[in-house]
């Protein structure tokens, strides 16, 4: 038992240690205060953002039968990979026709050049008639004066004359129109070669649409090309998705903007991966509009009751292409941005559109080309 003698404690002392725990939660409360508002760095932050990326589709040029499948759903795919490949009998066909059209034009330039160099020859032949008739019919002329020469003799010497001299120009006549085909050209650039040029790069780029590939390396998804299906032209057959290229669209509200600037810093964490993982990235750029002034119906503010809503505007969040190579995020994937703000010296406009991607066409296939190049030397 304690001794109702002795103080149960010492009313001072406690006093001056809630002074002291009090003095410590000030400071504390005073430590927050000035890092929470004063040392932190500037920054907007939104959880309404979400992983965007190019859904390159992949559809048939000209129509076709499937006769094999190359890639699947979920699969990693190169550049230039077969993906898809078409019937390529009709297309062969046609392709055959072509090169022998070709090589028939190729075969009727070389004709008519050397029209042209028989002309040259008729025309040769017809002066030399023309000179002969003239002679003729001036010595029968000389001799028609002297009596020797009968006139009806002299005028058939004049016929003759205007026979040759008529002969000479149906020779020029008939140089001009063969030259009139191959003037100025060769048979490498005669217009009946040029279209049958055409025509077999036609065939040839049709012959290559029977064999697709993919565009750029990707994933393979939303496959719909099934083996033995018809496609028609323009019909989808797969998509592919570079997942190297995604960016996030981060939804932040249009009280968030005022700081925000193309090229400010950003932190990004994915709802699949935890705040353990962190991936950095740059604003890319904003939209034009918010989210509302896009949609299929645009709200009609002046309109009946109106309510003001805090609108959102679509930020584009260009990620590090290396960390999506460790670790690729999906599309449409939830995930947490924060933007660091402190530099504000970017501008808020976007920047000049990238040159866009392109695939190679047939059209410049230099297969193609020393193909054609074959055959109008072997034809020549």
């Amino acid at each position: 038992m304690n001794d109702p003698s002795v103080p149960a404690g010492n009313p001072r002392a406690r006093r001056r240690w809630f002074g002291v725990l009090l003095v410590v939660a000030l400071a504390i409360l005073a430590a927050f205060l000035v890092s929470r508002f004063l040392l932190a760095v500037p920054e907007e932050e939104t959880d309404d953002a979400y992983v965007a990326g190019d859904v390159i589709a992949v559809t048939a040029r000209d129509p076709g039968t499937v006769i094999a499948v190359h890639a699947d759903n979920t699969q990693l795919v190169r550049a230039g990979q077969p993906l898809i490949d078409l019937d390529p009998t009709t297309a062969d066909v046609n392709l055959a026709a072509a090169e022998a059209e070709l090589a028939r034009a190729v075969r009727g330039t070389r004709a008519d050049f050397t029209r042209v160099g028989g002309a040259d020859a008729q025309i040769v032949q017809a002066e030399a008639e023309l000179r002969r008739a003239r002679t003729d019919y001036a010595r029968r002329r000389g001799a028609a004066a002297e009596g020797a020469v009968s006139g009806e003799e002299l005028d058939h010497a004049a016929d003759a004359v205007k026979v040759a001299s008529a002969a000479l120009d149906v020779a020029r006549a008939g140089r001009a129109q063969a030259l009139s085909a191959v003037g100025g050209t060769r048979p490498e650039t005669n217009p009946a070669v040029l279209a049958a040029v055409a025509n077999y790069r036609r065939a040839a780029i049709i012959r290559s649409h029977m064999h697709v590939v993919a565009p750029i390396d990707g994933t393979v998804a939303q496959r719909t090309a099934q083996l033995g299906q018809q496609v028609a032209a323009g019909a989808p057959l797969l998509a592919v998705v570079p997942l190297r290229r995604a960016w996030v669209d981060a939804n932040f509200r249009e009280t968030q903007l005022k700081d925000i600037r193309i090229g400010q810093p950003v932190r990004v964490t994915a709802d699949a991966f935890g705040d353990d993982l962190v991936f950095h990235g740059r604003v890319a750029g904003l939209s034009a509009g918010s989210g509302n002034a896009f949609a299929l119906l645009p709200p009609q503010n002046a309109s009946g009751n109106w309510i003001k809503i805090v609108q959102r505007v679509p930020v584009r969040i260009q990620l590090d292409p290396r960390e999506l190579d460790r670790t690729p995020l999906r599309l449409g994937l939830s995930v947490n941005a924060v933007v660091d703000t402190a530099d504000r010296n970017g501008v808020s406009l976007g920047r000049p559109a990238a040159q866009p991607y392109r695939p190679q066409s047939v059209e410049t296939d230099p297969a193609v080309d020393a193909r054609i190049r074959q055959i109008i030397a072997a034809n020549r």
